[in-house]
């Protein structure tokens, strides 16, 4: 079905209207065997409360922004590669129903359906996507995947020190690496982490020592591994044809003259471990 409607007029005129949509905040979205296959609206878990959010499913990429005027105009636009998404069908919870995870590298989030027809449909296209691209790039499917935010109405307190309460004047913040909502005390370092983002990020205090103890670890790991590149070279000697006293014919004696040289992959208690 992709191949058959990657050059067709109508496919064209649905990528065009859907830019149109988005306006000039968009980026453009046609491109050479780019098909649009389905749309719909989904629920976003955001960090304040759930939020419908309109999705696009295309061949290569999935699309999603904030709804102005339905059929009409949307902004804050998202693409997704779908070579870089894994999905993860998670249980209902009292407010929301049918959902599950959209986990990349840079961003993971979750998602709710209307039904849970809707949510089997939407899973088992972009499965197809998924499998269909990865065969063509070869590529493997990516086993990094960036932390969801906790929603901020989980929880009253830090869930590290387990101790701050938070209100109107002590404020939630969110843990880059594990997700966790955490207070300013808890969460007063940063560290770079390139993959989510080129500036250092606010990490809770656990994740700060544990990236810390990791880069340590590979820096020690290089520093091995270079020493034992000095190590090789020191002690190599090149040789040369022309340093040694024994004549052709005591060479010749050592290779019979038949030798062949060359052949053709959290609970409470543990928040603050």
């Amino acid at each position: 079905m992709v191949d058959h409607l990657a050059n067709t007029e109508i496919n064209s005129q649905r990528i065009a209207a859907v830019e149109n949509c988005f306006g000039a905040s968009g980026q453009p979205l046609a491109l050479p065997g780019r098909v649009l296959l389905g749309e719909g609206i989904l629920t976003k878990e955001c960090r304040k409360k759930p939020k419908p959010r309109i999705f696009f499913l295309f061949n290569d990429i999935l699309v999603y922004g904030s709804i102005i005027i339905n059929k009409r105009k949307y902004n804050s636009q998202h693409i997704i590669p779908l070579e870089d998404v894994t999905l993860e069908t998670l249980p209902d919870t009292l407010q929301m129903k049918n959902r599950w995870m959209i986990k990349t590298s840079k961003k993971s989030f979750v998602v709710s359906a209307a039904s849970l027809t809707e949510r089997k449909e939407w899973i088992s296209h972009l499965e197809e996507c998924i499998k269909h691209l990865l065969t063509k790039t070869g590529r493997q499917p990516c086993r990094e995947h960036a932390a969801p935010w906790i929603p901020d109405k989980a929880t009253d307190i830090c869930m590290r020190c387990t101790q701050t309460k938070f209100s109107t004047l002590t404020r939630r913040h969110h843990c880059r690496k594990c997700g966790f909502v955490v207070c300013a005390d808890c969460s007063r370092q940063r560290f770079l982490m390139p993959r989510l983002s080129p500036k250092p990020l606010r990490v809770c205090n656990l994740c700060y020592r544990q990236l810390l103890a990791e880069k340590k670890k590979e820096a020690e790991a290089d520093r091995r591994q270079a020493e034992q590149i000095r190590s090789a070279i020191q002690g190599y000697e090149p040789s040369s044809g022309d340093d040694s006293d024994k004549s052709d014919d005591e060479k010749a004696e050592q290779w019979p003259a038949d030798t062949e040289f060359y052949t053709s992959e959290v609970s409470w208690s543990s928040f603050h471990s």
